[in-house]
Parts: C-alpha cells; sequence; structure tokens
C-alpha cells in the first residue's frame, strides 16, 4: 500500500465519522481514535506534531489528552523525537509498531469496501485495485467505440506486459468495474526474460494469442526483424495520439526506418539517487563525476553501522550489462560505433563499421575500473543481489546512493516501510573520464502483434490511444507511478506535485539530456546483452582480469556482428 493510498484511506474514515459526531450529538469524542489518525496523517506528510497539537487533536480536555497521550507514550505506540539541540522538548511521531498496525487496519477496511461494492470477489488480493476518490470517481472511461465494439469483436481484448509496477498499477485500473477494458484474468505479466520469449514465441504463431503487447525499447530492431509488431502508420493517421506531445527521443523509440511500430507508454530513466541529509550533513556537494562519486561512497561508507556507500545492478546477466552500457555511454561512448548524437538516430540505416563493437577501448577500461571502485564501497553482496534487493537496501536506510531507474525508485517516496521518504534528491549520470552527464532512456512500448487479424488490430490500437491518453498517464502519476512520457502530463500541476521524479524527468527531457544510443536498439541488441552479461560479471568476481573480459567481449560481439553480415 502506497502513503498516498493510506492517506485517502485516512480521509475516508474521517469524513465517514463526522456524520455520526454530528448527529449523534449524546455521542462522546474518541480521543484514542482521533489521536491516531491525527499522528498517522501528519506523519506521512511528513509535518512534525507538537505535544499540544496532539492533545488538542484529540478533542477532550487537555488534562486528560495528556494523561492519553502518554499512555500510549508508554505503550510504545507513540514515540519521541529530540526538537533541536537542547533535548528539553520533542515532537511526537507513530512507533513503527503502530505504523505497520494502522497499515493492517487500512488494508482490512480497504478490503471490507472492495467487497461490497463488487470491486473484487471474496478470495480476491486486497491489492488487485487503488483506493483513492479520482479512479473510484471514473473520470477515465473507454472510447465509446472499444465499448461499442466489445461485443462483435469476440473475446475480451488480451494484454502481454512486463512484471513491474506500472503495469501492475495498468492492469489493475483497466479491468476495473468503471473502465473494465477487461477482465483481470487477461492481463498476463511476466518478468523481463520470460517477456521476451512469449514476445517472440507469439510471433511464430499462426495466429497472435494477445492483442496488445509491450515491447522493452531496446528490443525494437530485432521485433521489427522477427514481425513482432504490425506497422502503426494507418492507424495513426486517425489517431487523436499527439506524437508533439511527446519528447522526441521518446517517441522516436518506437520508430523503425520512418515507420511508427509502438506507442510509448512509459519513459523512465536511469539517475543517481542520493540521501541528501547524509550530504548535507557532511557538507558534500552532489557527485557530477565518476571522482566524486567514488569520493562520497567513500566518506559515507560505514558497514559496521549497517551503511553502504553505493548500491547499483551488478549482478550477471542484464543488471551488470545494462550498468555496463550505462557507465561506458557516461565515459561518452556507446559498445558499438555508432554516432553520438544530440538528436535521435535512425538505427534502422546503421550498417557496416558503425556496428563494430569498441568494448576494448580506453571507455571500456575506465569503465570497467569505476565497477571495481564501486564495488569497494558496495554491500558485500552486491554481485548476487537483483533488482529490488538493491531498492531495499537504499529503501531500508543501508545505502547513501543508488543508480536505479527513477520508475523504480517511485517506491522510496510512496512505499509505507521506506524509511528515506522526502530524503531524497535525483541527479543525472555523473559524467564518466571524457563524457558528460546524461541519462539513459529505458520503458515500454505498446503494440498491435503482426499476426493479429485487421478487425482486432483496429480495437487494440484503440485501446492503446485510450491506455497512453495523458488522462490515463496523468491517473497513474497520481498513483505514484511517476512514469509519464507526455509533456502535458509532466506540465500538470497536479501530476507534477505527486513526486520530485516528474518535474526531474521532464527537466531532463526539456534540456535533452537524456537518450537511448547507451542501449542501442539494434537487431543483435541482445546478444551484445547476453556477452556482456557474462564477460564483465567474471571480471567483477574475480574470475578474469579486466583486460581478459574486455577482449573476449570484443571479440564475441566482433564475431556475431561479421555473421550478421555488417562487415
Amino acid at each position: 500500500m502506497t502513503e498516498y493510498e493510506l492517506l485517502r484511506i485516512i480521509t475516508f474514515l474521517e469524513r465517514m465519522r463526522k456524520p455520526y459526531d454530528d448527529l449523534l450529538r449524546t455521542a462522546e469524542p474518541d480521543p484514542h481514535w482521533n489521536i491516531v489518525l491525527y499522528l498517522m496523517k501528519h506523519h506521512l506528510r511528513g509535518e512534525n506534531v507538537t505535544m499540544s497539537s496532539l492533545a488538542s487533536a484529540a478533542d477532550i480536555p487537555f488534562a486528560s489528552a495528556m494523561r492519553r497521550i502518554h499512555q500510549l507514550i508508554d505503550r510504545g505506540d507513540i514515540q519521541l523525537r529530540k526538537r533541536g539541540t537542547t533535548g528539553r522538548s520533542h515532537f511526537l511521531e507513530p512507533s513503527r509498531k503502530l505504523v505497520i498496525s494502522f497499515t493492517e487496519y487500512a488494508s482490512r477496511v480497504k478490503a471490507l469496501l472492495a467487497d461490497t461494492f463488487g470491486l473484487r470477489s471474496g478470495s480476491g488480493d486486497a491489492e488487485d485495485y487503488y483506493f483513492g476518490g479520482s479512479y473510484f470517481a471514473g473520470q477515465i472511461i473507454p472510447p465509446l467505440e472499444i465499448m461499442e465494439k466489445k461485443p462483435q469483436a469476440g473475446p475480451e481484448l488480451r494484454f502481454l506486459l512486463h512484471d513491474d509496477n506500472y503495469f501492475s498499477s495498468m492492469r489493475n485500473m483497466w479491468s476495473d468495474f468503471r473502465s473494465k477494458l477487461s477482465a483481470r484474468k487477461n492481463f498476463t505479466l511476466m518478468g523481463l526474460p520470460e517477456l521476451r520469449a512469449e514476445v517472440f514465441a507469439n510471433a511464430a504463431r499462426k495466429e497472435s494469442e494477445y492483442d496488445v503487447i509491450a515491447i522493452n525499447m531496446p528490443w525494437l530492431g530485432e521485433c521489427v526483424a522477427n514481425d513482432v509488431a504490425q506497422p502503426l502508420t494507418q492507424h495513426l493517421k486517425s489517431s487523436s495520439i499527439n506524437p508533439m506531445d511527446f519528447h522526441p527521443a521518446i517517441w522516436a523509440t518506437g520508430s523503425w526506418d520512418k515507420t511508427h511500430y509502438g506507442i510509448p507508454i512509459y519513459c523512465t530513466i536511469e539517475a543517481l539517487a542520493l540521501r541528501k541529509d547524509l550530504f548535507e550533513s557532511r557538507k558534500l556537494q552532489h557527485p557530477a563525476s565518476f571522482e566524486k562519486v567514488i569520493q562520497s561512497a567513500k566518506t559515507l561508507h560505514n558497514p559496521r553501522r549497517g551503511m553502504h556507500g553505493v548500491v547499483w545492478n551488478a549482478a550477471r546477466g542484464m543488471p551488470v550489462s545494462h550498468s555496463f552500457m550505462f557507465f561506458m555511454g557516461d565515459c561518452g561512448s556507446p559498445v558499438i560505433s555508432i554516432p553520438t548524437p544530440r538528436l535521435h538516430l535512425d538505427y534502422s540505416r546503421i550498417k557496416n563499421e558503425a556496428m563494430r563493437p569498441q568494448i576494448l577501448s580506453e571507455a571500456g577500461r575506465q569503465t570497467l575500473k569505476y565497477m571495481h571502485e564501486l564495488l569497494a564501497y558496495s554491500p558485500p553482496d552486491i554481485l548476487s543481489i537483483d533488482w529490488n534487493r538493491a531498492l531495499e537496501y537504499f529503501m531500508g536506510g543501508q545505502a547513501a546512493m543508488i543508480y536505479c531507474w527513477t520508475m523504480r525508485a517511485a517506491r522510496f517516496e510512496y512505499d509505507i516501510h521506506s524509511v528515506v521518504k522526502r530524503k531524497v534528491s535525483y541527479h543525472p549520470h555523473p559524467a564518466g573520464p571524457g563524457g558528460s552527464s546524461l541519462s539513459p532512456i529505458g520503458g515500454f512500448l505498446l503494440a498491435v502483434p503482426a499476426s493479429l487479424p485487421p478487425e482486432r488490430a483496429h480495437l487494440a490500437f484503440e485501446a492503446i490511444s485510450w491506455m497512453a491518453s495523458p488522462a490515463a498517464m496523468k491517473e497513474h502519476v497520481k498513483n505514484g507511478i511517476p512514469a509519464a512520457p507526455r509533456f502535458s502530463v509532466s506540465a500538470d500541476p497536479e501530476a507534477a506535485a505527486s513526486t520530485p521524479i516528474v518535474s526531474f524527468v521532464d527537466r531532463l527531457a526539456k534540456q535533452n539530456r537524456i537518450q537511448n544510443w547507451q542501449r542501442p536498439p539494434v537487431r543483435e541488441y541482445h546478444v551484445i546483452e547476453e556477452i556482456l552479461g557474462e564477460e564483465i560479471f567474471a571480471a567483477l568476481n574475480g574470475d578474469v582480469s579486466d583486460e581478459q573480459a574486455l577482449t573476449r567481449s570484443q571479440n564475441r560481439i566482433d564475431a556475431a556482428m561479421r555473421a550478421a553480415g555488417y562487415y
């Protein structure tokens, strides 16, 4: 349950109690109820609570309220936090025990309401929908054409999506009883390796098993080569989708050889997030270079006290290969010999020497050197943890910095268990030797499978248009998923105010400081990713020397490019 959702439940509980207090005037105030709601609400908002303000919220005589508060302190439900340096006064905040208990209570209230209003079956998961006024108000309604054609088009729309918090939220929203784009069972969510396998397996079938599929942005070249998705040219001509509302670099991620195959449904960028409170207490500036990152990590690294300097993605396979490509990009060099223009590159035109790898280079050596330096100030299990475990280190207050996707970073601000709420600042990738400060683009495209019949394809594109609309994307941003690729959504005051991540990404996009050449979406991208995931990991694990890992990566990728006929 997110922080926003819990605040909405508290608001509901307050509004539900008011008619009781207004109509039954003989009823006495419930001081315990008033104290707990007031304390939890201000804690979630990050607002300080004094003894006098909490006593006033109890709505009983001051002396009686103070006795109640001290009873809750003695029971361990309220804890004191020093106010100033004298130690003579304190702010009050809920204990971890109270936060856990209240969150469980709120979850049960949410589940009961879900059952009462028929939002889920009695055995369903309480997390299958999001509790919130704007969501239940049904402000997002499917286009009339979809609703009219659904009965005559046959089975309900079927979706193949990535298993992450954005698509989980999407599934819950679009299967809600008011929206009802499709039943929840028609949304298939898979992890990245499984999703890739299923996307290409589906392309080999005579007729697609899905109406809408999610494609990871770097897969586009390979997807076009294997007839995974059909061109959207004709659909876009009569569509309400406005390409100008997308940052050009983000819109271009769905284009191959001047033809559009996918609509960006969300974008995320790799950023360096840091504990601004720790940096401020040590009077450290946010690091803008590899050297400064290492200096900051060294200063803040204190494993005896459970604090590590930095956490990042170093596990074998995709995580470490992505990190290598991103860090090498920070050194000003992509992993193959493509140019690094400020504007979007047409990857369909890349051939010959531009496809030659440049892993065995000074940029490659500087990248591996930096990764070894990061290891010295990382958690001891950094080479074996997945993306989620890395987040948990930082979210649990066990790391001073983290390299992560902004979409995943949303948990720092919204997750009820996060201890770093409002203590995090976000920055573009620090520059490496010879490079500049840019951030890599990530995210997914929604596409229509190539083997989908025309009548289903039209309905599928209508669904994509709806799912990618500004109104729909704004709902996701408001519900804690700061990953909208549209300027209009980022400019919306309510969306921008929901998290600093929205304005951070929007600012970098407008400054043209986001790029996708770090993971070039060429047909052989998966081969590059797979080789680097093995060889770079071997170097970090100490199985081979850096020079051996770089040489082997260079030779294996070079052999793949030669076999593909590029040179």
